[in-house]
């Protein structure tokens, strides 16, 4: 189940974000929103994997836009600082765990656990952009803990992106954005290395580097098909090309694309609207 849970975890980040999209109602947003969402997906097992997933899923989600409060896409965050241009929050996040015996290359080694991130990150809104769009880059600088073993600390993450989000364009809505993944040594041997005890005649040990673990590219796009059903889609590009750990016999290849769609339907929404 663990696996599972890890390999729909893009699925399920994507359902979030068109669920809550920037397109705005009369009013602004609803203050909460609960529905449920479904989503087929097909994607890489992990950045650098040659193993493939196809799943689906159906699950229940929680949309909260409170003042310092929040839940949403980019998971549960306190809001400490908001202006026009620049916004400061503490946030939490994670990556669910994923048994090793379902990925060949990994056979014989530890499970990747369910991983929780802790961390401040900024906002900084960048202004208009072409065709009535809006730019923003964000900077999450995170700790990373096992939840699967007593919170170990697991390292530390940095994740730059620039975002480009439009909507109205007709009936659809889309969004792009371009990122890296850094990570200190300790976050990227729990990925990439290969303590001696576990190196095989096809797997070498090896000792991971930090610095960037993945570069990625993101598309994807949402309609509304009545007031409480929406469509959605998205693809992914993933890439370890000229990163610290490429030449980690755990790495197969360099670029893998993960696609999905899926719906999200709103059951219940607030009648009370969200200050922002």
């Amino acid at each position: 189940m663990r696996s599972l849970c890890q390999k729909s975890l893009t699925a399920f980040a994507a359902a979030i974000a068109a669920a809550s999209s920037l397109a705005q109602e009369a009013g602004g947003l609803p203050l909460w929103e609960i529905g449920a969402v479904g989503v087929g997906v097909a994607q890489q097992a992990y950045p650098g994997a040659s193993a493939r997933v196809n799943t689906g899923l159906l699950l229940p989600y929680l949309i909260y836009r409170g003042e310092y409060l929040r839940a949403d896409r980019s998971g549960v965050e306190l809001r400490a600082v908001k202006t026009p241009k620049f916004e400061l929050d503490i946030g939490f996040a994670g990556a669910f765990g994923a048994s090793s015996d379902d990925i060949e290359v990994r056979r014989g080694m530890p499970d990747l656990g369910t991983l929780g991130q802790f961390g401040p990150r900024v906002k900084w809104h960048l202004g208009a952009g072409p065709m009535q769009g809006k730019w923003r880059a964000q900077f999450p600088l995170r700790g990373v803990f096992d939840l699967n073993d007593h919170l170990a600390y697991k390292g530390v993450a940095f994740e730059p992106e620039l975002i480009f989000e439009r909507s109205g364009l007709g009936r659809w809505n889309y969004n792009a954005s371009i990122g890296a993944v850094w990570g200190n040594r300790q976050l990227a041997d729990t990925y990439y290395g290969v303590a001696p005890i576990y190196a095989t005649p096809q797997r070498a040990a090896y000792v991971a580097d930090s610095g960037i673990i993945n570069w990625r590219l993101w598309g994807g796009f949402w309609r509304d098909l009545s007031p409480d059903l929406r469509l959605f889609g998205f693809a992914r590009l993933d890439s370890v090309g000229g990163t610290a750990n490429a030449s980690s016999p755990l790495v197969q290849q360099q670029n893998g694309v993960s696609v999905g769609l899926g719906f999200t339907y709103t059951w219940k929404r607030s009648d009370r609207r969200a200050a922002d």
